[in-house]
């Protein structure tokens, strides 16, 4: 063994083992808190982007704000805590006062189309018993200049986001901190071990 790895070695065996432990496991709590905590902002964000999907609030703001988190915490799945929906985000209410506008818009529009068709067609078939004659006329028409309502893509309001496996944050620094102690405690009754060997054949 070199005399420069033997002395380094020496003074990292005099470090007592459960040093290293004890920093383990500190950490290794400090984890699981700091990792609990990342769960439990990522739902209470999700639950803002519900509330304001629902109450037809800043829906972009409350989405951007989720967005940004899952993307920089570690432990923020969308799908945690028994949400089995796929995509786990759906805005359905704003989906659905899409769909209502977008009808309304069309029965307006349409509404108006059946006004046209029922002047123009009472100016090219003024007689007829109660209008009769000019059915066709105006069902051809409302057919012809009627609008049909815009396919509204449920994709566009149907989110996933994927949270990083490590993320510089303090739940990772903490997890980071936890495995470098571990291994030292490890490396340190390895090291014991070995050096406690070579010291004894050394003896001999």
């Amino acid at each position: 063994m070199r005399p420069k790895i033997q002395k380094t070695a020496r003074h990292f065996r005099r470090i007592p083992h459960w040093v290293f432990l004890s920093l383990f496991v500190f950490f290794s709590l400090v984890a699981v808190f700091a990792l609990r905590q990342n769960n439990l902002t990522m739902v209470h964000l999700r639950e803002a982007v519900y509330k304001a999907d629902k109450d037809n609030g800043d829906v972009n703001t409350a989405l951007n704000n989720l967005r940004s988190y899952v993307y920089g915490h570690m432990n923020t799945n969308l799908s945690s805590g028994g949400n089995t929906i796929k995509p786990p985000i759906q805005l359905k209410y704003t989906y659905e006062r899409l769909q209502t506008a977008e009808q309304q818009r069309i029965n307006g529009v349409n509404s108006k189309v059946y006004t046209e068709a029922e002047n123009y067609c009472q100016s090219q078939i003024p007689e007829g018993f109660s209008g009769r004659g000019r059915v066709p006329c105006v069902t051809d028409y409302v057919t012809t200049h009627g609008v049909k309502a815009n396919a509204i893509p449920a994709a566009l309001y149907q989110f996933d986001f994927a949270n990083p496996a490590w993320s510089p944050d303090f739940a990772g620094w903490s997890l980071l901190l936890a495995i470098i102690f571990l291994l030292a405690f490890l490396a340190n009754v390895v090291i014991d071990k070995i050096l406690g060997a070579y010291i004894q054949t050394q003896e001999i």
